[in-house]
């Protein structure tokens, strides 16, 4: 086992990586993943994994080497898998091409494979090494980590506000907040996440569609509406575009608006009690949907609980340079806090303009500082 990298251990992940970027839109929900193969310093073969269900980015990679493989050196983005799932188990792959030497970029979470793939490679005398750029790979899937290390996806917030804090006029009238550079990033944001989450309220107030809208995009995003009583408007604009529609609902709703609903396309999932409780949705995103992203489209009072319960991984917040006054709608309902020890404290993980706007991505921050 190869005790430290090199500089050229960290140049061709690097590539690896760039390559496993490509897969932003359309792994989903498995993790996107690159692999170069180098042999005597030159580059032989690479590849990526492009869609679920078709071959992993070392098959690619193999593929494009025409049998120039042996005596290679693989750069995986992420340990090559271990298991047979839709495709057949990479290290298996690596190892048959004659490979000499596999760095990855970092362990495997998923429990199938877990250093199973990298123990494999090694029994078989091939040289392994872990490690190389981890914290950029795992950034690259955090969705994918968090799910398979917590048991539910990585949960953004997105909110758009008025630099006063205001995320709709005491009207309720919310279109437009912020600028079309800033709606293009959201359709960005939204295209990668595996779930679009909302609630009724937002629905009945806005009729949103809460999809992607970009050129070329292949994969949809599941669209969540949290409706205990299903109240969603068969009509809702939610029907009126491709991809599947999820409404959790408390299990008492009338059979008849749930006949009404699925016959709109929706699927409709029960949850005990009047409300779903909401660790109990991202539980059910995770183990029923494979969900690694959820990006929270909603209004104050689901945004407040989620944060509330500790369930909100990341803010993402759209500053629009105009004031909307003292009436108009915040960004959290949140319970009173008097002590200046008990505010939520955030953390500023990026800020930048987007067009007019600036955007925030804040994480809620863990203990006293």
């Amino acid at each position: 086992m190869t005790a430290a990298p090199t500089s050229a251990d960290i140049r061709w992940m690097r590539r690896a990586l760039v390559l496993a970027a490509r897969g932003e839109y359309s792994t989903d929900p498995n993790p996107r993943v690159g692999c170069v193969l180098v042999r005597d310093g030159e580059m032989v073969g690479e590849g990526w994994h492009e869609r679920p269900g078709e071959a992993h980015a070392e098959i690619h990679a193999i593929q494009a080497a025409r049998g120039a493989a042996r005596g290679a050196t693989a750069y995986v983005s992420l340990e090559p898998c271990a298991h047979q799932g839709r495709t057949g188990p990479c290290c298996v792959a690596l190892a048959e091409a004659g490979v000499a030497r596999v760095v990855a970029a970092v362990a495997d979470p998923n429990p199938q494979v877990a250093g199973r793939g990298m123990a494999y490679l090694a029994e078989r005398g091939i040289d392994t090494l872990t490690g190389v750029l981890a914290t950029e790979a795992e950034a690259l899937n955090r969705g994918f980590f968090h799910r398979m290390r917590h048991g539910r996806p990585w949960v953004t917030v997105k909110l758009a506000a008025s630099l006063d804090g205001r995320t709709a006029m005491a009207s309720g009238e919310s279109r437009w907040i912020s600028g079309e550079a800033a709606r293009d990033d959201v359709h960005r944001r939204r295209a990668r996440s595996s779930a679009v989450m909302s609630g009724i309220g937002t629905v009945l107030a806005d009729d949103p569609r809460l999809n992607p809208r970009l050129p070329g995009l292949e994969r949809q995003p599941l669209r969540v509406v949290l409706d205990s009583e299903l109240r969603t408007p068969p009509d809702a604009a939610l029907f009126s575009t491709a991809g599947p529609v999820l409404i959790m609902a408390a299990g008492q709703a009338a059979p008849e608006r749930r006949q009404a609903l699925t016959a709109a396309g929706a699927t409709v999932r029960d949850f005990p009690g009047r409300r779903p409780a909401l660790s109990a949705v991202l539980a059910s995103l995770a183990k029923q949907d494979e969900a690694n992203e959820v990006m929270v489209e909603a209004g104050a009072g689901l945004a407040g609980g989620l944060l509330e319960a500790g369930l909100v991984d990341e803010i993402c917040l759209y500053l629009a340079p105009h004031l909307m006054g003292a009436d108009g709608r915040g960004l959290f309902e949140l319970p009173g806090l008097e002590a200046m020890q008990d505010r939520v404290r955030l953390e500023i993980r990026d800020l930048r303009q987007v067009g007019e706007d600036l955007r925030l991505l804040l994480r809620p921050r863990n203990g006293d500082d």
